[in-house]
């Protein structure tokens, strides 16, 4: 008797999603060393056996034309020139402050654009300012909603989420996508982790601080 083979179940594939803002905070003056972002990537892939991983982050675009409200991303070499040619004409009217702002994030894309070329899918949010009424200027790109949308409306493709946040805002959606049969694997920084992330996560809570070893950029 011939024993007929049973069909192989195909998983689903894993997807990592990166909150620029929560992780890496203050950069290496919080974190206290540079990380290695083409390192981190294998390391997801490797690890995890990520497929996909989606970055959140603010970028500045000034006066460069885009709108959310369309369809394609922004377009980062295009901005990069944009920044780069705004610099150059209006060096000698802006004040040393600005320059340094300017030149910052233009250095900012020119990373983005590094990530892009790794292997991440970039989803950027062009950054607001807002006048308060005692005069100041503050400057917002809050990413947690286009992130939470996309570990919503992706959930059909995935079986497995790794999120690199610890950001308690997250917590309704993990709560959701565990409710339906997700599994969720947190990376994180122990002291920016909620409580309820925490708890969500179990014991796929990992800390982010004991990568050091593995992720850290080599000084040249």
């Amino acid at each position: 008797m011939i024993e007929s083979k049973k069909p192989k179940v195909r998983r689903k594939p894993i997807y990592a999603f990166v909150d620029s803002s929560n992780l890496f905070y203050g950069g290496v003056k919080s974190l206290g060393w540079r990380i290695d972002y083409k390192k981190l990537l294998e390391y997801l892939k490797t690890k995890y056996k990520v497929s996909r991983i989606f970055y959140y982050a603010g970028v500045e675009i000034y006066d460069f034309h885009y709108s959310v409200l369309g369809d394609k991303p922004i377009d980062l070499r295009k901005l990069y020139i944009f920044l780069k040619d705004k610099l150059k004409e209006e060096y000698q009217k802006l004040n040393e402050g600005e320059i340094l702002i300017l030149d910052r994030n233009i250095r900012k894309v020119k990373f983005y654009r590094k990530l892009e070329k790794f292997g991440y899918i970039l989803k950027l949010k062009p950054v607001k300012t807002y006048k308060q009424e005692d005069g100041r200027v503050e400057k917002k790109a809050n990413c947690d909603v286009d992130m939470t949308f996309d570990m919503i409306h992706l959930m059909e493709q995935y079986s497995c989420a790794v999120v690199l946040s610890g950001d308690g805002d997250f917590a309704i959606a993990l709560k959701y996508l565990k409710k339906k049969k997700r599994k969720i694997v947190i990376l994180a920084r122990a002291g920016r982790t909620a409580k309820e992330i925490r708890i969500l996560a179990s014991g796929n809570f990992r800390d982010f601080e004991y990568l050091k070893y593995r992720l850290q950029m080599k000084e040249e």
